[in-house]
């Protein structure tokens, strides 16, 4: 079962920026579709970037202009550079496989207040 240990996170006042990581326990990673995704209490888990192996990136729009995901199939990591950050931008954040079964990892909190 893979398993995912995420960092980076931390307290950023608005405007400012944050790079997270994720590194992922499977030897697979390369093949599959890895996503960022965060949660904020009460809220479902919203995915905000996703990237295939060799494919262009996509964000959802709230993060779209903003966050750039890209990964590293050598070190089985993935990354968010997370730019402009808002309030909105709160939550803890997490990475995984779409459309995959897994567990998830404790995620990072990112925290945007000035």
């Amino acid at each position: 079962q893979v398993q995912f240990v995420e960092s980076g996170g931390g307290l950023v006042q608005p405007g400012g920026s944050l790079r997270l990581s994720c590194r992922a326990s499977n030897n697979l990673f390369n093949t599959y579709t890895v996503a960022w995704y965060r949660q904020v209490p009460g809220k479902q888990r919203e995915m905000v970037a996703w990237l295939s192996s060799g494919s262009t990136p996509n964000y959802a729009d709230s993060v779209k202009g903003r966050a750039t995901i890209s990964r590293d199939n050598v070190k089985n990591t993935v990354y968010l550079q997370m730019d402009s950050l808002k309030p909105e931008d709160t939550a803890v954040y997490y990475c995984g496989y779409p459309g995959i079964d897994h567990y998830w990892g404790q995620g990072t909190q990112v925290t945007v207040s000035s």
